[in-house]
């Protein structure tokens, strides 16, 4: 994949992130970044105050750097800011960050040598991920603390992952046939000022994030079959009376979901006039988190075709600006806005649990899934550990971004806290697909217990779960049913299955 700053999706983050495809810097962009490099070495030349590349950083702005230490200061600066804790970020999230520094880089406004980008490259190019505490961002100044620690790695310092086994930089670097860069003016700064890391996790969050709304569809509606619920609030012609995208998709997709269901049609003249809203309102519910999503994505791919560094060299002005690019405040509320958004798939999915093993909602089904209830309580306690996680999830969905605190002795008085929001919305995802796993789980339960088969879509649903968990006659452990549940949805066993039948899925 050829970087130029400008052309860079969610997929191809995903592609570089997860699927090891290789990187090169887009040879159309050299003459740009050469440019920019010039004015940098010209405007030392003639002694200008440059904020951070003869100068000190933040509250240390006003201090001169004399000409000699420059180099110096640009190391000094990668080791001195490397101060992030806490578990490191997953192997996948630390290559997309690699991948979005470098693609900021590359569109010519950060002042580095083309030579120090072709570094990036080659290190995601030759699997040299560097090791990043994933805690230390109030994102604004950029992710500072956890994009030191990625600049570690390139001048072989900190640690680093090589084809997966962690190892100290300087090793892995060398056994990618890599030699740690020796940074010059400026790019020690332009290495770490940015929203990278709120970027990485974002990304990868709503691509996942997108997924995770069309496994609900499906789950919901294999529930929605086995508690012997309608599809006929779904039909166009009432979806289309509040057309928002969302909610027009999601309902398609359930309709197309219980078609040609035997089940559905037996009772399609029953005196059960309305569903509850956790069943009638779903493409209200899926369809506006899937529009939370749509939102993000594209304040996302603006931001990782951004130059987010500062100072900012813009050859075509011929001038060097102080600017506020590396705020993080448009990530940081469109993540709080995808941490509701993803939450609330949890909180309708917990509460189509509690219709699936409550015999007063089921119509009919035994309590708590079980054909020996009182013996036995079949999965009584998945629906504790649902709403365990939903409540959870109302904790985390607390917006980071109306928090802010001062840095650097007051000068940077206001951040966005937008790593934080991205780092919630990651773990409230993982709980919601922990959710929707024991829905699947109890939805395939229950639809054994009808005398009437679903439709084709749900009925390949229930025979791909039916393969790796066998009907619960007894009693066995619900978290290894929930597990392997979960395993199903993340290797898209489930999905797959569905899209084999549906090929047109949303």
């Amino acid at each position: 994949m050829e970087i130029d700053g400008k052309s860079l999706t969610l997929e191809k983050v995903h592609s570089v992130a997860s699927l090891g495809e290789e990187v090169t810097l887009s040879p159309g962009q050299i003459p740009l970044i050469q440019r920019s490099r010039k004015m940098v070495l010209e405007a030392l030349e003639k002694g200008s105050p440059l904020y951070g590349i003869n100068t000190g950083f933040g509250t240390l702005k006003d201090i001169a750097i004399p000409p000699e230490d420059i180099a110096q200061l640009q190391e000094n600066l990668i080791i001195s800011h490397a101060a992030s804790v806490g578990p490191p970020l997953s192997e996948q999230c630390a290559r997309a960050l690699l991948l979005l520094r470098a693609n900021s880089l590359a569109r010519g406004a950060s002042g580095v040598r083309p030579e120090l980008i072709t570094f990036l490259a080659d290190m995601l190019s030759r699997g040299v991920t560097p090791y990043i505490p994933s805690q230390g961002s109030v994102g604004a100044s950029g992710d500072l603390a956890l994009l030191a620690h990625m600049g570690l790695a390139v001048i072989g310092r900190g640690k680093a992952w090589y084809k997966g086994d962690l190892m100290p930089a300087k090793d892995a670097l060398q056994k990618a046939g890599l030699t740690p860069v020796q940074l010059q003016a400026k790019e020690g700064l332009a290495l770490i000022n940015g929203t990278q890391a709120m970027c990485s996790i974002g990304c990868l969050t709503v691509l996942q994030a997108e997924k995770t709304a069309v496994l609900a569809d499906i789950i919901g509606a294999s529930t929605l079959e086995a508690v012997k619920g309608s599809s006929a609030p779904f039909i166009p012609a009432a979806q289309n009376q509040r057309p928002h995208r969302g909610q027009l998709a999601s309902a398609r997709n359930l309709i197309k979901l219980t078609r040609e269901s035997r089940n559905m049609a037996s009772h399609i003249e029953c005196r059960q006039i309305q569903d509850s809203y956790s069943l009638r309102c779903m493409p209200q519910v899926h369809g506006a988190s899937r529009d939370a999503f749509a939102h993000a994505r594209s304040i996302l791919e603006i931001e990782i075709n951004s130059t987010t560094d500062n100072p900012l060299v813009l050859p075509e002005e011929n001038v060097i600006a102080n600017t506020g690019h590396f705020h993080g405040q448009p990530i940081a509320l469109v993540m709080d806005y995808v941490s509701t958004a993803i939450a609330e798939l949890g909180n309708i999915s917990e509460r189509r649990i509690e219709r699936l093993v409550n015999p007063a909602y089921s119509n009919g089904l035994p309590a708590f899934l079980t054909p020996k209830p009182g013996l036995c309580s079949g999965y009584m306690i998945a629906q504790y550990t649902a709403a365990s996680l939903v409540s959870e999830n109302k904790s985390l969905a607390h917006p980071a971004s109306v928090d802010s605190i001062p840095t650097s002795a007051g000068q940077e008085d206001h951040v966005s806290m937008g790593t934080t929001a991205a780092r919630k919305a990651a773990q409230i995802l993982s709980n919601v697909e922990t959710v929707l796993a024991i829905e699947l789980v109890c939805a395939v339960q229950a639809l054994d217990f009808r005398d009437l088969p679903a439709g084709p879509a749900v009925e390949a649903v229930r025979k791909c779960v039916r393969k790796a968990l066998p009907f619960l006659e007894g009693e066995r452990i619900v978290s290894d049913d929930i597990n392997r549940s979960l395993a199903m949805l993340k290797d898209d066993s489930v999905l797959k299955a569905v899209e084999a039948l549906i090929p047109d899925l949303e």
